[in-house]
């Protein structure tokens, strides 16, 4: 089972979660992906992927991408889960200060208001030390939001793919998905 977990002001409908979804069911394993809409704030968002991983029945891989890398660490270290990250947030606590206020969800419109609230939320939810075997790390140097190296740093001795160029959407995504597919330890049925 694949549980994707999207990134800030993100949402199920993004780029990254359509086309993993759609991967799965052109293999024939739409059944074994899911998707929830995660809350802006923190303490909601655990409870909401601590419902998934239950509703998953299994032991899922998590696949995070900016925020939703973050948790996917938090929960991978917790729940002794292997996740794959995408471009992760590695202090969203620090990186998301300068975004305090007004905010709007970029796929489905909702406004909200960050607070400090939820960065000391963040920051409750941050894992110190990693262990590398448990990720597959997907980065690329051009990512205009986060500073590669930090994941690269934080995730040593992970599998890892840095591509040079592209952004923090991972513009190499689509060549990604076997590799992803196949760390999940699913085989294609169609």
């Amino acid at each position: 089972m694949i549980l994707y977990l999207h990134g800030f002001n993100s949402a199920p409908a993004s780029r990254k979660a359509q086309a993993l979804q759609a991967y799965l069911e052109l293999h024939g394993l739409l059944d074994r992906f899911y998707c929830p809409a995660l809350p802006h704030r923190p303490a909601e968002t655990v409870a909401v992927i601590e419902a998934a991983i239950g509703r998953c029945g299994s032991q899922p891989t998590l696949v995070g991408s900016s925020l939703g890398g973050f948790y996917a660490t938090h929960f991978a270290e917790r729940r002794n889960l292997r996740a794959v990250l995408i471009n992760p947030a590695i202090t969203p606590y620090v990186g998301l200060e300068s975004y305090l206020g007004t905010q709007q969800n970029l796929y489905t419109g909702a406004s909200y208001v960050l607070t400090r609230a939820d960065l000391d939320g963040w920051r409750a939810l941050a894992v110190e030390r990693v262990d590398p075997e448990r990720y597959l790390l997907l980065l690329e140097t051009g990512d205009e939001v986060l500073d590669w190296r930090y994941a690269a740093r934080k995730y040593e001795g992970a599998r890892t793919v840095i591509r040079d160029g592209g952004d923090h959407t991972l513009q190499s995504f689509g060549e990604h998905l076997p590799r992803i597919l196949a760390f999940a330890g699913l085989t294609a049925r169609a």
